[in-house]
């Protein structure tokens, strides 16, 4: 059983803004580099293919062991991080992940391009159980919404940034450069994190409480599991829009390319911006579960005009970028709830476990979601988002009940 958790002593008192700055800057660059270097690939699979003759499927393999990876490591991570502490884990896993695209540029054969692949999502896998332990530790509660909101703006800014970035750098120089530079990119953001790891705290760790539940009872008490299938269904929705919006309005409404494409572009930039908002709202109210209902809602109505009832085409980009925002500003307070349902101590085993479901949402929904498409049931896709969002929030709302339920607060035993 898991129930909320008591504030970080080490934070009764409020730190100048500042402060709180400089730890957000440090974690949010790491976190901005993790999102980047997993999108940098996919811009150089044209110049791969003929470079070492290999098809775009093995080249997807590239992407597809990055991400397994990091999903697969973030919990056992999660657990070194709670017993050993989440900084060496930081640098250490930034550090891999610069070096690992680094070396890509030396690269005598593809095979390197999947080995380095494979290194870098063993680095990604530190940074959300160390990122989210430090922020737990070093940030006061009354602005942890706003600071679990910039964690997830900087990494979405580093999604949106790796493509167009190595497209840039592919014109003025060669592959291997390119990749080169960008890996070294990331000893500077190491340099920084030692140099200023005295002001990244640790979370507190408390003696432990007698007949507490394990490490792995935490993981799969009833609220834990129920946050996880909230995460995941949301990925999966969210994996929905991003892969197959621009076709699906395309084959239903005749959108032209253009229009689809900056309807995406709307929905990213609303759901981007609005963790921003949520993390506003986080730290200015305790109905986050409220919050979090009613938006959802709204997007999952958004999404379902977008995909049943005609409309101009103008007005989808409004339509899709409001839905967008409604998303995002549900995120940040589904963290902080979170948070506040993890005993001290332990938060990096649980973000760990609990967002490897985003990127197993998005690893679940192409295939089949494509296949509707190949049928021609194109019609079918945006409300099946709707559903998918809608099963959310149903995980969400007895996630939140189970909580409350829990039994009195226990510090799990390694």
């Amino acid at each position: 059983m898991v129930a909320p958790a008591s504030p970080d002593v080490s934070l009764s008192t409020l730190p100048p803004p500042g402060h709180d700055a400089r730890i957000l800057a440090l974690i949010g660059t790491g976190h901005f580099l993790s999102h980047f270097y997993m999108l940098c690939l996919p811009p150089l699979f044209l110049v791969w293919r003929d470079e070492f003759g290999v098809s775009f499927g093995e080249l997807g393999l590239a992407v597809a062991l990055m991400a397994a990876v990091t999903a697969a490591l973030q919990t056992p991570v999660g657990f070194l991080v709670d017993r050993h502490g989440a900084r060496p884990f930081l640098v250490g896993g930034v550090l891999l992940m610069a070096l690992s695209i680094a070396a890509m540029a030396f690269a005598p054969g593809y095979w390197a391009i999947l080995l380095l692949a494979l290194l870098s999502g063993v680095g990604n896998s530190v940074i959300h159980p160390a990122d989210y332990a430090i922020l737990g530790g070093s940030i006061h509660p009354s602005r942890i919404g706003r600071a679990f909101a910039m964690h997830t703006f900087t990494g979405n800014l580093g999604f949106a940034a790796g493509p167009p970035v190595v497209a840039g750098l592919l014109l003025v120089m060669g592959w291997r450069p390119t990749l080169l530079l960008l890996g070294l990119i990331g000893l500077p953001v190491v340099l920084a994190i030692l140099w200023q790891s005295r002001i990244l705290q640790d979370q507190a760790k408390p003696k432990k409480a007698a007949g507490g539940p394990g490490g792995r009872e935490l993981l799969l008490s009833r609220p834990i599991l129920l946050f996880f299938g909230f995460f995941l269904l949301s990925a999966m929705a969210g994996s929905v829009i991003q892969a197959f919006s621009i076709t699906v309005l395309m084959e239903i409404w005749g959108t032209p390319v253009a229009i689809a494409s900056f309807a995406l572009t709307g929905y990213m930039v609303g759901a981007t911006g609005g963790t921003l908002v949520g993390g506003w709202f986080a730290d200015r109210s305790k109905k986050h579960l409220a919050f979090i209902v009613g938006l959802t809602l709204v997007a999952v109505v958004l999404l379902l005009a977008l995909g049943v009832l005609p409309m101009p085409h103008w007005l989808q980009p409004v339509v899709a970028a409001a839905a967008g925002l409604a998303m995002g500003s549900s995120r940040t307070p589904r963290d902080v709830m979170l948070k506040d349902a993890i005993p001290p101590g332990q938060m990096g085993k649980v973000f760990g476990f609990v967002s490897s479901g985003l990127p197993l949402g998005g690893a679940i929904t192409p295939v089949p979601v494509g296949l509707l498409i190949d049928f021609g049931l194109a019609a079918l896709v945006l409300p099946l988002a709707a559903l998918l969002l809608l099963g959310s929030l149903l995980c969400m709302g007895r996630a939140s009940h189970a909580a409350r339920r829990a039994a009195p607060l226990a510090v799990p035993a390694e």
